[in-house]
């Protein structure tokens, strides 16, 4: 099987979707499965593991169909490059083959969605170090080299693009959208921000996105911002600058809570849905192309319910 919308992401006309939310937070807190370093990804060695991420996807894929929307299907990779897979013992053939099998699995759940359409799937890739800190300082070129690796293991399945999440640096991000363009698939970069706004090495956000698309040609299909409560950006978004028509998705946070406070938080803050899902109604109005519509730490499948919800009409039943 090939991949569908390489050749076109359905975004680029301007198709409205929902996404998954904090995955790995909800499988942690709420279900009880151990996740070292945060890695989801060795879920995928198990038929009890897949199965698990088969029932969290399609819970979510439940919510799209309800109201009439597209989805974009995230795979549970974004610990699964070389710096962390050799943290828990896997070799890059072992990472090349779990990659590869997160896809499959997308891929089986696409074809059986037939409620929901569009379905894209995209690589996720994480950060090369801990996201909520600039603490792997890298050259432009160095991070390029560095995730080629994983955007190269994307490349020979049904992924229609890939999308690199929780990025605290622009000389990473613009190493990801170069990998990325390099290997011929389509690239979303989602930036994190601390509760001021800018991003963890001090940059602001739109400095960070407009130095992005000077450094790569404009090559990103489009920005997100993940990993942030919307009151920690949403000041950032107060303009008529010309960056805002980048930002095509929202990945926030459920709690206010700073990327310090939660790194020491030993409960979930889930924060409000209903509420969450009235912030994402403002950022909608404020972003004039916000269409991909997810959560990150501390979200579930009720909180995207409550942004479909707030930002959409349910179909009648």
């Amino acid at each position: 099987m090939r991949a569908l919308h390489r050749n076109r992401l359905p975004q680029i006309d301007g198709t409205q979707f929902l996404t998954d939310s904090g995955l790995e937070t909800t499988l942690i807190f709420l279900e009880g499965i151990d996740l070292p370093s945060f890695a989801s990804y060795p879920l995928l060695d198990s038929a009890e593991g897949r199965q698990t991420l088969r029932t969290y996807f399609e819970r979510h894929l439940a919510i799209a169909a309800d109201h009439g929307l597209g989805f974009i299907l995230e795979s549970p990779t974004w610990r699964a490059s070389r710096d962390w897979g050799r943290d828990l013992g896997h070799a890059p053939s072992d990472l090349a083959r779990l990659n590869r099998r997160a896809i499959e699995l997308l891929a089986e759940v696409r074809r059986e969605a037939s409620a929901v359409s569009p379905i894209v799937i995209s690589g996720n890739v994480g950060p090369r170090g801990d996201g909520y800190q600039p603490d792997t300082a890298m050259s432009a070129d160095e991070a390029e080299a560095f995730h080629a690796e994983q955007v190269g293991w994307f490349v020979e399945t049904e992924a229609d693009m890939v999308s690199a999440f929780t990025i605290s640096t622009v000389n990473e991000g613009v190493g990801f959208v170069r990998a990325a363009t390099e290997a011929g698939m389509p690239a979303v970069l989602s930036y994190t921000t601390e509760t001021d706004g800018r991003l963890p090495d001090g940059t602001p956000l739109g400095e960070a996105l407009e130095r992005t698309d000077m450094l790569t040609g404009g090559a990103a299909a489009y920005y997100m911002v993940n990993c942030a409560h919307p009151d920690h950006f949403r000041a950032a978004l107060e303009s008529d600058a010309g960056w805002l028509n980048r930002i095509w998705g929202v990945r926030a946070n459920a709690s206010r809570l700073s990327h310090a406070e939660l790194d020491e938080a030993e409960e979930l803050d889930p924060g409000n849905p209903a509420e969450l899902g009235q912030d994402y109604a403002r950022l909608k109005r404020m972003l004039p192309n916000l269409r991909v519509y997810g959560g990150c730490c501390g979200t579930d499948h009720r909180h995207i319910e409550a942004m479909a919800d707030c930002c959409f009409q349910a179909h009648a039943a």
